[in-house]
């Protein structure tokens, strides 16, 4: 084929296909994990981006390539989740501000908007690192835009850019490490390249669709409300609305009305914004008949959902009366048990997330809401949500956001343990939990699912390991052993608190026992355990 020029109709169906390729692949990139822990979850966030992305594309066919890379970096932007996903949505959103004069782009045009998208993405990470997604993005971006030349049809940039993308994508295990000594890629990396290919496939004539993947929603016990039950909780309600100009005119509409609507309903949690003459609404309120009522004197539905937030939907958890105060404070949790203790220790929003569940970009923008506070202090508790987290505080303009970068349950708990509802001055607040978050050690045990080497040391699958701060520390034959060496191996000296979580798999008897051996061994030390009823992590320890 030669096709000089591509517009938003090739544009939607490029990008559909690369979301079929990811999709094909995803568990794949999964499994690139460095270590040999059930958590990788790079596929499955850079999936749900596309799928936010894709989301925002309406069924007719639009012409321009530069409303179609719009709307497309917008949804990628809200449903990023994890790094990669995040660094993914940067990078086509530096594509569509390199389009946005486009009606069609050549290749030299496109050549010109992806090296927006590295400016964007490299912007998007404090400390870039080479040998990951950006690596594979930069270097097929460069080689692609030297090579192609004026005139050359569009499929050469592709070309150029996939076949670079997978050289690139080789030589991470060169840049890093830790790479090498797993023997894998980078993750973030083969996702982006398997995008690029689905997006050149279509371009050459190949059919590739996507329908979305079913995602399992949790389990709803409708008998919990019955005939005698008061709502309490109201409903959350969202929908996805049309404008339409025989209503309002579509394209100076103020979003601020539909906010001001929402408010006067009563409405909390609200979530308002508007994207061309499409607009997403969510809000919780006991009265979604009137919501729906006041939003359609402003266009027509495409979507509604309304859920009775009684019987325990995938909201966030948040305390009940909300209060207005100073600042509130937002952390992120995986595990019931981890869930109930934030809340009990003092948080306002705890958002529901973790290894394999990272919470989106609008997922906390959501949680932002629920909290009627001058400054709001977000604890990530995973490395793979601190992107994210930054990303959604960068779009939320109704309150300070700060996002204290606490990178695993330890430390978020660390850091929740010395914020008091007193302290009235947010730049000592936050320097206080800081401090928190870094000088208390973690610790992590899981089991690893695959035969692997890590630092020079052979792991059976089966065998359990244990980390501290990335980095692997002991293995064992069961948990509690992984425990024991764990603690071992660690300067306990000037230890004053062990605190432990116990997850979902860890009996009552094996937890009994270890809290035994810990209290007989440690007896300088207070040792505190908790339910926290996580996935994949048997423990987590926090020493202090």
């Amino acid at each position: 084929m030669n096709t000089q020029r591509i517009d938003g109709t090739i544009l939607t169906k490029m990008l559909y296909g690369g979301a079929a390729m990811l999709s094909a692949h995803a568990a794949e990139i999964n499994a690139l994990n460095v270590f040999p822990v059930a958590d990788g979850d790079t596929g499955t966030n850079m999936l749900r981006t596309m799928e936010g992305g894709l989301a925002e594309l309406t069924e007719a066919e639009e012409h321009s390539i530069a409303k179609v890379a719009s709307s497309f970096a917008k949804g990628a932007l809200l449903g990023a989740r994890g790094n990669s996903g995040v660094i993914l949505s940067q990078i086509f959103a530096g594509i569509a501000t390199g389009l946005c004069a486009c009606e069609e782009a050549d290749a030299k045009a496109l050549a010109e908007a992806y090296r927006c998208g590295i400016e964007k993405s490299y912007a998007s990470v404090q400390n870039p690192t080479e040998g990951t997604i950006l690596t594979v993005f930069r270097e097929a971006t460069e080689y692609a835009g030297d090579q192609v030349k004026t005139e050359a049809p569009v499929e050469d940039f592709f070309l150029c850019h996939h076949e670079e993308a997978k050289r690139s994508l080789a030589h991470t295990k060169d840049l890093l490490p830790v790479l090498a000594e797993a023997d894998v890629v980078d993750s973030g990396g083969a996702g982006y390249v398997y995008i690029l290919e689905g997006m050149r496939r279509v371009l050459l004539g190949e059919q590739l669709t996507y329908e979305g993947e079913t995602h399992e929603e949790p389990r709803i016990d409708l008998d919990s409300f019955t005939r005698d039950s008061v709502l309490s909780y109201g409903y959350c309600t969202e929908c996805m609305l049309r404008l339409t100009t025989g209503k309002v005119d579509p394209d100076t509409f103020d979003i601020q009305r539909i906010v001001d609507d929402l408010t006067e309903l009563g409405g909390e949690s609200i979530v308002a914004y508007k994207q061309d003459d499409m607009v997403k609404v969510h809000v919780h309120t006991f009265m979604p008949g009137d919501v729906l009522s006041r939003m359609q004197a402003y266009g027509e539905f495409l979507t509604v959902k309304i859920e009775n937030m009684n019987l325990g939907h995938s909201e966030t958890v948040k305390r009940e009366p909300k209060i207005r105060k100073p600042f509130a404070v937002i952390a992120v949790a995986a595990g019931e048990g981890m869930e109930t203790l934030f809340m009990q220790m003092g948080a306002d929003v705890v958002v529901h997330g973790g290894q394999t569940i990272n919470p989106s970009t609008e997922e906390l923008i959501k949680a932002f809401e629920q909290c009627d506070a001058r400054d709001i202090l977000v604890l990530p508790n995973n490395k793979n949500v601190i992107l994210a987290a930054r990303q959604a505080a960068e779009l939320y303009d109704k309150a300070a956001v700060h996002v204290v970068e606490t990178k695993n349950m330890a430390q978020g708990y660390a850091a929740l343990s010395v914020i008091t509802p007193g302290i009235k001055d947010i730049n000592a607040l936050l320097t206080s939990a800081e401090r928190a978050a870094e000088d208390v050690t973690d610790g992590e045990i899981t089991r690893a699912v695959r035969d692997s080497t890590v630092d020079g040391r052979a792991i059976r699958c089966g065998d359990c390991m244990s980390f501290s701060a990335g980095k692997l520390v002991a293995v064992a034959h069961t948990p509690e052993e992984a425990v024991k060496s764990l603690l071992e191996a660690l300067d306990t000296d000037l230890c004053e608190i062990i605190t432990v979580f116990a997850g979902k798999g860890v009996s009552t008897e094996a937890r009994a026992e270890l809290a035994e051996y810990l209290q007989e061994q440690y007896g300088e030390c207070d040792v505190v355990f908790y339910e926290g009823g996580q996935d994949v992590y048997e423990y987590w320890i926090a020493l202090e």
